[in-house]
């Protein structure tokens, strides 16, 4: 037989551990000192690798703390301490900056390497729950993440100390990068398979259309030039030049359905006469994110793409962005 949820007594129970947890977090910001800015002077003037390091759920923080500074801007691994005993100490160097999480600071698989730590002069910034354990007396910058008490409703669970480690880890982190002048296109360049990176790394000139597949005709075109030039380029538009060879219009599909409305012999018109005058346009090294901001902005489906001197160099639709994936 299936177990009946006790719904009231599961929701009471989870919003007392969210209130836990988010004083464990609350209380860590008025404890913020000294220490903390110390530990970030620490890691800003590291000359090797940030290594992070704990056991058991501690351990799990651990990875996702240096998994956060690899994508901001600091570079970071993390090394398992019980592996770290039987040669993958090797992997820290002297000029390193270890950060060891530990709640209880008494963990012996990271107490066991800390010898051959300062033997070989890496230095220690210890997370852990008591200021006066172990692991906090011997680290250079000791960093307090002492909950009053876990969410875990027997208090013996690691919940609120360990969402407390990471909150502190994140601190580091988004100091660390702030500190280092790290901005959007830095966070793309180490995220390049994802939709972000997509998006800050990919510029108008990487998806538009050049050469000779770009439509336009001259203001002295007529009608049926124009009409030529949209269906043999299959943009839905053609840009118009003047004679100094500026963009100095536009004509699209709308047009042409506008005018078929208002002019009574289409085939004789100029297309300076019904085209759309001082048309959207935008420069090659724009972010593509740009033009489909301006594209959603104004309801339009293509953009010409010019210089700064306003001479027509490319010309780009919503088909060319779906197909570099930056919407």
């Amino acid at each position: 037989m299936d177990k009946i949820l006790p719904s009231k007594t599961a929701l009471e129970l989870a919003k007392q551990v969210l209130a836990i947890e988010a004083e464990a977090i609350q209380s860590l910001s008025a404890r913020l000192g000294k220490s903390f800015l110390d530990a970030v002077a620490l890691l800003l003037n590291c000359k090797g690798r940030v290594v992070v390091s704990g056991i058991g759920k501690s351990g799990h923080i651990a990875r996702k703390i240096a998994s956060t500074m690899a994508s901001t801007g600091t570079p970071a691994y993390f090394v398992h301490p019980a592996e770290a005993s039987h040669g993958d100490i090797g992997m820290i160097a002297r000029d390193d900056v270890l950060i060891a999480l530990s709640n209880s600071g008494e963990s012996a698989e990271l107490l066991t390497i800390l010898p051959l730590l300062k033997r070989q002069g890496a230095r220690l910034i210890a997370i852990t729950g008591d200021a006066n354990s172990a692991l906090a007396r011997e680290a250079d910058v000791h960093l307090d993440a002492h909950v009053d008490k876990e969410a875990c409703p027997l208090n013996l669970a690691p919940t609120a100390s360990t969402t407390a480690a990471l909150a502190l880890g994140d601190a580091l982190a988004v100091a660390l990068l702030d500190a280092k002048g790290f901005g959007a296109e830095d966070f793309a360049r180490s995220h390049p398979g994802g939709a972000l990176g997509r998006r800050l790394l990919t510029h108008v000139r990487d998806v538009m259309r050049s050469g000779d597949e770009v439509p336009w005709v001259t203001e002295e075109a007529g009608f049926s030039e124009a009409m030529l030039e949209v269906s043999k380029k299959r943009l839905g538009m053609t840009a118009v030049l003047d004679a100094g060879g500026k963009v100095s219009g536009i004509f699209t599909d709308g047009d042409l359905r506008r005018t078929l409305a208002q002019v009574d012999d289409i085939r004789a018109a100029r297309i300076v006469d019904i085209m759309t005058h001082g048309p959207r346009t935008i420069g090659p090294d724009k972010l593509a994110a740009e033009a489909v901001q301006l594209m959603e902005e104004h309801k339009i489906n293509a953009l010409l793409v010019v210089n700064d001197d306003g001479r027509l160099v490319g010309a780009l639709n919503m088909h060319d962005l779906f197909r570099a994936k930056v919407i």
